[in-house]
Parts: structure tokens; sequence; C-alpha cells
């Protein structure tokens, strides 16, 4: 395994195929140095944080993120629905009035029936044992009305809040009218509080209080816990295709983690950064130089990067390609690599072996395809296996991420798996969350 004098951070991107070819960027970039990363979130109340007569009653707005994804008005992962159910189930039992609301995709031009959050309510009304209200519209009287008709302990879930254009605008007068039948706000979507949209901010400003819900809390608990004060020694496992997306986490974190592990994609423009053949395997040409800035800018913190010893290369991209293991400085013209080789696997399960926090993000390999899964599932089962078995703390993020992780059976395991993307990119970056700077401070 080649060891590196170097770091790497970032967690929670989204990312398709960890191997998929992307278009290469324009132009010659630079890898500059960070400043100093001094970003601490402050303290925001929780709905935990409310007594029983600020709940009982009440008219509450919930931002809820269900944007799952469907194959045609099937989900198929409801894991975002699951997800909220907690702060959706502590609200009815405080004898609250709870109306969801969420986007779902990206609606062009106003309502589009395979947006429709129809098949959402369906499926929260069985996770909580009753019916859930699907509202025609997110704003207007017919709403108002519906919520005015409701008992203490009623859920009902608004349409599409993305039906409207005002919605992604914040714009003030939508804003109003979605406040409008509502007594107080709860923010419990931490994948789109890095939005400043109506749903997340704006109706912070007509309702009050404004609080988080179980989840928020929660991402907010393990994410900026983690790299505020999390246990050392702390690692990064970083995979996926693009080094260019992961320059400005990367410059952010890189005091933050003794250990770091690169698998899947961006593992080539690292090695042709060495000098080393990578055949026609996924290279951002137009950031090597950052690879090899970013490595002597590692090397001068004194940090330690691993890099894959052996590599699955394929013929072809494909399931059915012809496959061989080789060495990483051995990959010959015409091959590309699809997955860590074994005996990788083996020495990130050394390597990560006395950390006490892990933060995960992308696969090692292209685990789509049963011929190249073996690298990612095997470093899921390393970090469930120091959660298990060691107490260390493993926060799992970004969309590949979690549904390996979730495809290995391992899920329950670690402890934290993401919800968020863009949010946790950009929390872990150092940046305000507009939803959650919003919210109401302890």
């Amino acid at each position: 395994m080649q060891l590196i004098n170097a770091a790497i951070a970032l967690l929670a991107l989204p990312v398709a195929s960890a191997f998929a070819p992307t278009t290469p960027a324009l132009g010659v970039r630079t890898f500059s140095a960070p400043s100093t990363f001094n970003f601490e979130l402050e303290a925001k109340k929780s709905i935990e944080d409310l007594s029983d007569e600020e709940l009982k009653g009440k008219k509450v707005l919930v931002r809820c993120d269900v944007n799952v994804p469907l194959d045609g008005k099937t989900i198929t992962d409801d894991t975002r629905i699951r997800s909220s159910i907690p702060t959706i189930e502590y609200l009815k039992g405080k004898g609250a009035i709870v109306s969801v609301c969420s986007h779902l995709g990206r609606p062009k031009d106003g309502p589009e029936d395979k947006f429709s959050l129809g098949p959402c309510a369906e499926r929260m009304s069985e996770l909580l044992g009753q019916e859930v209200k699907l509202a025609g519209d997110c704003i207007g009287d017919d709403v108002t009305a519906l919520v005015d008709a409701a008992s203490e302990g009623d859920v009902i879930m608004l349409e599409n809040t993305r039906f409207y254009s005002e919605e992604t605008k914040n714009e003030p007068g939508f804003v109003e009218k979605l406040a409008a039948p509502f007594d107080m706000f709860v923010n419990d979507a931490f994948g789109t509080a890095h939005r400043a949209h109506a749903s997340t901010e704006g109706v912070t400003k007509f309702l009050q209080p404004s609080v988080s819900g179980f989840l928020l809390a929660k991402e907010l608990e393990y994410l900026d816990g983690a790299i505020q004060n999390g246990e050392a020694p702390m690692a990064a496992i970083v995979g996926g295709s693009k080094v260019s997306s992961k320059i400005t986490v990367l410059d952010a974190l890189l005091d933050k983690c003794d250990k770091i592990v690169i698998g899947g994609g961006m593992v080539f423009t690292f090695l042709k950064a060495q000098g080393l053949n990578v055949g026609t395997s996924l290279v951002e040409d137009d950031f090597v130089e950052t690879a090899k800035a970013v490595l002597q800018k590692a090397k001068d913190n004194g940090k330690t990067i691993l890099l894959p010893s052996d590599i699955v290369i394929a013929d072809n991209f494909a399931a059915d390609a012809n496959t061989q293991v080789v060495a990483s400085d051995s990959i010959p013209d015409g091959w590309m690599g699809l997955d860590n080789g074994p005996d990788s696997t083996a020495e990130q399960k050394e390597f990560l072996s006395d950390c006490k926090t892990v933060i995960m993000n992308g696969p090692m390999g292209v685990f789509e395809m049963k011929a190249f899964e073996k690298g990612t599932f095997g470093i899921v089962d390393i970090l469930a296996d120091l959660t298990k078995e060691n107490g260390a703390i493993t926060i799992i993020g970004g969309g590949d991420s979690v549904a390996a992780t979730e495809l290995s059976g391992r899920a329950g395991d670690m402890s934290h798996i993401s919800t968020g993307g863009g949010a946790s990119l950009e929390l872990l970056e150092g940046k305000v969350l507009p939803g959650v700077a919003a919210l109401n401070d302890k």
C-alpha cells in the first residue's frame, strides 16, 4: 500500500458512479493554502427545548425532506420518509397539529403529476398508522381550511413546495402565504438546510418559535461535532470520481484528520500525479497539478494518505468485462481501474484499526456491478466492525456511500448515516447553513 504524507477530508458529496466518466473542466486549476478553519455552529433550539404548553394545540409547519427516489409512483427508497417519523410522532404526542411540507424533484413550470407528494403521503400514513391527508396545494384558502379543521395529533402533507418558482427564490409574498395558517415552524430537513428557500429560511421571519427537529439536530451533532470535537485518531475515507469538486472542503479540513484513505475514480488522478501509468482509467487531467499540490501540502502538515496498492482492472466499463488484479503501479495500456484489490482492503483494515472517528464519503469502486463491489463492501465492513467492536464513531455521507452501506446490510452498525448532500459539504467547509442559522438560538 502506498503511504503518502498527505490529508484529504470530505463528507456527503452526492456522487454518481465512483468511476463514471466526467467532462474535464477547462483551464489550469490551482490549490491555495487554506485560511484557518474556525467555524463553530451556534447551538440551536430543538423541539425538545419547548414546553408542552408551547406545543399543545399549535399548528406546526414541519419542513421535512421527503425527496425520495421514485419509479413512476412507486417509492424505491423510503429512508428519508422514515427519518422524519420521530419528529412527527413527538409533535403528535404533544398534541400539535402537524403539517409537513417538502419538495420532490425539480418541477420546471408549475405542478407536474410525476412530482406530486401523493406517494409520500401514502407511505407516511403507513409508517404512522394513521391517515396523512394530502393538501391539493401548499398555499391558499383550501390549505388554511384544511389546517383549521384538523384536530390535535392530525398530520397533513402540503403539496410540493417547488410547484411554485417563488419557493427557491424565497419570494416574500409567497413566504407569507406559506406561513399564514401556522403558529410555529420546525425544520427537520438537513438536506436542504444549505438553501435559503421559502420553506427552509423564509418562514422563520413569520413563525416563532422556529426550532430544529430530531433529524436536523442529530445531523448537526454528528457532523459539526465530529469536525470540532471528534476523538482522535480521526480518519476520512474519500471515494467517488472527482477531485475537482472536493478542493474547497479539502482545503477547509486539511488540519482535521490524522489519516486519509482515497478510493474510487479520483485515485487515478493522484496516481498520474506521481507519474504512474493509469491506462484508460478515469483521470481529471486539469487537476493533476492540483493533486500534486495537495500531496505536497499535506506532506508539509505531516498527515498520511493511503492509496490502493492493488487495483481490479477491466478491459471495458461493463459488468461482463474481462478483469484482473494488478499492482497500482502496473496498470497496462487499454485497461481501466474499477475497484480496489484485496490487498488494499486488508491494508485499509490495519490502517484504520486505531481510529476513534471516521468520516466516509464515496465508494471504492463500481459497487453496482458485482465484479467491482468487494472494495466498497470491504471498507463498509471495516467501519461497521470499528463501531461494533471498538466503539468508534463512524459517519457515512454521500448518496452512493449510503446506498452501499444499506446494500451491505451493515447500516445498523454505523454511528450515523447522513441524509444530507450539499448541506453536509457546506457545513464541513465551514459555511453558514441558512436553514440552520435562521432557527432560534438556545
